[in-house]
């Protein structure tokens, strides 16, 4: 089950908002199909983000995933601690495994993206998909 308070995105990001800055990470399923996260390219503080562009890059023992960035805005923050241990993103998905914060230019993006519940069901039809 994820977690209600966080909104989620189709690639298998969450966002948790705190005020007009948005923290990012990839959820629990997307970390159970990469496998054990041996790397990320974090990206750049201060640095202008388009939504739906590549933010950060994984390199696991499954696959490497583009993390897609949900919101427009600028990077005020980045998660330095996945640089030396990128397996808090396995351990810890939706808390020390979060991989960057956006300040958000306009919050309408967040009409976007899905609650727990839709996502839930997004994951369901996805998975029966494959």
């Amino acid at each position: 089950m994820d977690p209600e308070e966080l909104k989620y995105h189709k690639e298998h990001i969450w966002v948790k908002i705190n005020g007009k800055k948005a923290i990012i990470g990839i959820t629990n399923y997307a970390q159970e199909f990469l496998g054990k996260i041996s790397y990320i390219d974090l990206p750049e503080a201060e640095m202008d983000v388009e939504a739906n562009t590549e933010l950060a890059e994984i390199e696991a023992s499954k696959s490497s995933f583009f993390v897609v960035n949900p919101l427009s805005g600028t990077v005020t923050a980045v998660n330095e601690e996945l640089s030396e241990t990128p397996e808090i993103m396995n351990e810890d998905p939706y808390g020390k495994g979060w991989i960057a914060v956006v300040k958000m230019r306009s919050t309408s993006e967040l009409n976007d993206l899905m609650d727990a519940s839709e996502y839930e069901r997004y994951l369901e039809k996805e998975i029966k998909l494959k």
